[in-house]
C-alpha cells in the first residue's frame, strides 16, 4: 500500500496532473512492485504566497511524499528515486534539482484499510523487496 501527496505551485500542478500522476504510477508499479490498479495520488496545487521557492528551485518546484507500508529496501528506495528523478525530467520538464521526495513508512498494524488493520489485509503484491 502507498499513498502519494504532490505538491507544487498551483499553475505548474494543474496542468500536468495527468501526466504526472502517470508518471509517479508508472515508477511505483515498476521499482515498488504496487498492482497498476492501485492509483492513490492527492495533488495540493497551491499558490504562490503559499508555495515560497526554496533559492537555487525554479517555479517548477515540486515536493512528493510518499505514505506506504514498511519493508522495501534501501536499493528499492533509491531506485524509485532515480526512476521519479529522470522521468520527470525527461516527461514533465521538472529536472532533479526541483524535485524532493519523501517517503515516510509505517508498519501494516498503523493502517486502517477497507474496515481492517494493514496487517489482517491478504495483498495482491510483495512489499519486502
Amino acid at each position: 500500500m502507498a499513498q502519494f501527496k504532490i505538491y507544487g505551485r498551483d499553475n505548474i500542478l494543474r496542468p500536468l496532473r495527468t501526466p504526472l500522476s502517470d508518471t509517479v504510477h508508472a515508477a511505483a508499479v515498476d521499482v515498488l512492485g504496487l498492482p497498476a490498479t492501485k492509483r492513490f495520488h492527492r495533488f495540493l496545487p497551491m499558490a504562490a504566497e503559499d508555495f515560497p521557492t526554496p533559492e537555487g528551485r525554479s517555479e517548477r518546484y515540486t515536493i512528493i511524499e510518499v505514505f506506504m507500508f514498511a519493508g522495501r529496501t534501501v536499493a528499492t528506495k533509491k531506485a524509485f528515486f532515480q526512476r521519479l528523478y529522470r522521468d520527470f525530467a525527461e516527461h514533465l520538464g521538472i529536472e532533479a534539482i526541483d524535485l524532493e521526495i519523501t517517503i515516510v513508512e509505517t508498519p501494516r498494524h498503523d493502517w486502517g484499510i477497507r474496515g481492517q488493520a494493514g496487517d489482517e489485509l491478504t495483498l495482491a503484491y510483495r512489499v519486502e523487496q
